[in-house]
């Protein structure tokens, strides 16, 4: 249990890095880290409930989808200094 918790934390966090650069959102690479590792959880948890098989490869797409998802939420309604 404890190796796929932490391969889901650094999948998550490189779909974060990626999520960020997709959408051109400017955040230091902690913030980006943390928004992927949140978006593995939303992405990789949530939708691994449907797709019961798959490896890294599909685990990092729903990572990334959740990541972007995410990052959509929070330009339309976190983001509110600009």
């Amino acid at each position: 249990m404890m190796p796929g918790v932490l391969l889901l934390v650094l999948i998550g966090a490189a779909a974060g890095y990626v999520a960020t650069r997709l959408m051109r959102v400017d955040v230091d690479l902690p913030t980006a880290m943390g928004i992927g590792v949140l978006g593995a959880i939303i992405g990789g948890l949530g939708l691994r409930m449907v797709l019961t098989t798959g490896g890294w490869a599909v685990t990092f797409v729903l990572a990334l989808l959740g990541s972007l998802a995410l990052l959509w939420l929070w330009q339309k309604f976190g983001d509110r200094r600009r």
